[in-house]
C-alpha cells in the first residue's frame, strides 16, 4: 500500500481546511433545505443572507446555485458579525428542526457531521504522504477529498480501518481471492475475467473479495468456501467499493457493509441480478443512441458472481464485473470523472468548451428518457467525460447500472422476479425528477460554476448556451411537455440530503426541494 496516515479517530483536531469544507457543505444544505423553503434567504450583494433558528447568517458567494463561498461565513451576534463554526451551525440546524416539529430529534446528526470533518482531516493528512497514481483517469477518481458539496456529512464512513481502502488517500491493496465450490456458485452473465485472476483447486471457482468486507463479514471457511490468499493489486475508485484492476483492465463493484454518506453499500441480491438484466436490455438501446449521438459511450456490467451460502454471504460476497472506461474511449481520448472537473476547469475558450461539454453529456440522457423510457442517473460520479489532447470534451461515458431504471409501462418485465422488476423501474414522474436533478442540479450547475470561477458574468453567459443545446434536443424529440416546462424556467428539483440524513431514512426515500432554474 502507498503511504497512509492514521485513521480519523486518531486525529485530535481537524485541520482548518477540513473545518472550512465541512462548514461550507452544511451551510449549502441550510440555504437549500432549511432557510430557502421558508423564504429566509436574501441577496444582499456582495453577501447572501439567511436566517436559521432565528440567527442571521451571511456569506460572500459566487457560482450561482452551486453556492461557492468567498471567505468565511459569519453570524450576527449582539449587533456584530462574528465567524461561524460548524458546531454552531449544527446547533442552529438542530434547533430549527426542533422548532418546526416536522422531524423527530436525531441524536446522531452532530456526531455524523463531526465524523465527516475528522475524515476529511485524515484524508488530507494521508494525501500529503501518498503517491498519486500516474493514470489520469484514476487520479480523477481519487480527487474527491471533500465529497458531495450539498451533503451535511459527505465523508462520514462506518467501520474501522477505512483509510486503508480510501480512494482519496491514493490507497491500493490486493484483493483477497476465495474459492467457491461449484455446487454453491451463484453467478449470471459473463464472469470469465474473474477466473483469470487466480487459480482455484479442481471443483472450485475464483471469487475475488474486498479485504475490508471480509473483515466485516468474517465468513466461515470450510469445504464450500476456501481462502486462496491475496490476488491482484487494485485501486479504489470514487465510490470506495468499486475498484480498478489494471492487470485485467476491468472494474469490480463489491459489497461493503458500511454506511458511506447516505447508504450502506451492499449489493442486494436483486441488484446483482438487475445489473446483468439491464446490461442485456440496454445494449441494443445504447447501440441506437450511439449511432445517433456518436460521442456516447457506456460501461456495461456483463456479469456477477457470488456464493449461494445464504442471503448474508450471497449479498455480502457478491461482485459485479464492469467494463473499464479505458476500453470504452477512442484512442487518444482520456476519461476524466466529471466530479473532478467540477473542482476546477481550465479552458482556453470557456464558451466553446461549455457548449461541447453540454452537447456530449445532455442529449443522450434526454434521448434515453423520452425515446426509450430509460432513466440514467447522470450525476457527477456516474459520468466520465473523454477529453482530447487539447482538453476539450469529445465523449461522455455513462456508468453504474444500479441507478439506471426503466420507466414503468414502457418495458415488458414479464418473467422477471417481482423484486428484480420493482428495483429496475420508476414511474415517469419520479424518473423525470431524477434525470433533471442529476443532470442539471447535481451536474451541469457544478461544472458551470467550476468553469466560470468567480466570474458571475461568465456564468450568466453559459446558461443560454446550455439552453440552446437542450432546445435543439427538445425539438428533435418533438418538444415533449416536460422539456418545454424545463426550458421555460420551471423550478428544478434538488435532492434533500440534509432532510434524509436527519430523518435517518434510506437514500431512496429522499425527497426534493425546488430551486431556481438557471435556464430561466
Amino acid at each position: 500500500m502507498r503511504g497512509l496516515a492514521p485513521d480519523a479517530a486518531e486525529i485530535e483536531a481537524p485541520s482548518g481546511l477540513a473545518e472550512e469544507a465541512t462548514l461550507a457543505a452544511l451551510l449549502r444544505c441550510s440555504v437549500r433545505e432549511v432557510a430557502g423553503p421558508r423564504g429566509l434567504v436574501w441577496p444582499a450583494p456582495p453577501y447572501l443572507l439567511l436566517r436559521v433558528a432565528g440567527t442571521l447568517l451571511r456569506a460572500r458567494t459566487h457560482g450561482g446555485a452551486a453556492l461557492r463561498f468567498d471567505g468565511p461565513p459569519e453570524r450576527l451576534e449582539a449587533g456584530a458579525w462574528r465567524p461561524l463554526s460548524t458546531d454552531e451551525l449544527v446547533r442552529l440546524v438542530e434547533a430549527e428542526f426542533a422548532e418546526s416539529g416536522s422531524q423527530a430529534h436525531n441524536g446522531e446528526f452532530a456526531g455524523q457531521v463531526t465524523a465527516s470533518r475528522h475524515a476529511v482531516a485524515a484524508i488530507l493528512a494521508a494525501r500529503a504522504e501518498a503517491v498519486p497514481p500516474a493514470d489520469p483517469w484514476l487520479a480523477s477518481e481519487q480527487a474527491l477529498v471533500y465529497g458531495h458539496p450539498f451533503h451535511p456529512s459527505p465523508k462520514a464512513r462506518g467501520g474501522e480501518g477505512w483509510l486503508r481502502y480510501a480512494p482519496e488517500a491514493h490507497a491500493e491493496f490486493p484483493v483477497r481471492l476465495l474459492g467457491v465450490r461449484e455446487e454453491v456458485l451463484a453467478e449470471d452473465g459473463d464472469t470469465g475475467v474473474l477466473d483469470a485472476m487466480g487459480r482455484a483447486p479442481e471443483g472450485y471457482r475464483v471469487l475475488p473479495a474486498h479485504p475490508w468486507q471480509l473483515e466485516l463479514l468474517r465468513p466461515a471457511f470450510g469445504d464450500e468456501l476456501i481462502d486462496l490468499g491475496p490476488g491482484p493489486v487494485v485501486a479504489p475508485t470514487s465510490s470506495v467499493r468499486t475498484v480498478y484492476v489494471p492487470e485485467a483492465e476491468v472494474c469490480l463493484k463489491f459489497s461493503l457493509d458500511v454506511r458511506i454518506t447516505n447508504c450502506v453499500r451492499k449489493n442486494a441480491w436483486y441488484e446483482l441480478a438487475g445489473a446483468v438484466e439491464l446490461t442485456e436490455r440496454l445494449k441494443p438501446i445504447f447501440d441506437e443512441i450511439s449511432a445517433k449521438h456518436p460521442t456516447t459511450r457506456w460501461l456495461p456490467e456483463p456479469g456477477y458472481r457470488s456464493a449461494a451460502l445464504g442471503t448474508r454471504l450471497h449479498e455480502g460476497l457478491g461482485v459485479i464485473v464492469r467494463q473499464s472506461p479505458w476500453t470504452a474511449c477512442s484512442p487518444g481520448v482520456v476519461p476524466i470523472l466529471s466530479a473532478a472537473l467540477a473542482l476546477e476547469v481550465k479552458a482556453h475558450d470557456p464558451l466553446a468548451w461549455w457548449r461541447a461539454y453540454v452537447t456530449v453529456v445532455a442529449p443522450p440522457v434526454l434521448e434515453l428518457y423520452f425515446t426509450h423510457g430509460v432513466v440514467l442517473e447522470p450525476h457527477l460520479q456516474n459520468v466520465l467525460v473523454g477529453l482530447d489532447a487539447s482538453g476539450d470534451p469529445v465523449q461522455a461515458i455513462f456508468r453504474d447500472l444500479e441507478g439506471a431504471k426503466l420507466v414503468e409501462g414502457r418495458h415488458d418485465l414479464g418473467g422477471l422476479h417481482p423484486e428484480v422488476a420493482r428495483a429496475l423501474t420508476y414511474d415517469a414522474e419520479r424518473g423525470w425528477a431524477r434525470v433533471v436533478y442529476c443532470l442539471l442540479v447535481n451536474h451541469l450547475t457544478e461544472i458551470a460554476a467550476a468553469l466560470a470561477g468567480t466570474d458571475d458574468d461568465l456564468l450568466r453567459e453559459l446558461w443560454p448556451i446550455a439552453g440552446d443545446v437542450l432546445a435543439r434536443q427538445s425539438a428533435d424529440l418533438g418538444r415533449p411537455l416536460p422539456m418545454s416546462d424545463l426550458l421555460a424556467g420551471a423550478p428544478l428539483p434538488a435532492k434533500a440530503n440534509l432532510g434524509v440524513r436527519w430523518a435517518r431514512a434510506a437514500d431512496r426515500a429522499a425527497g426534493y426541494v425546488p430551486i431556481a432554474n438557471p435556464l430561466a
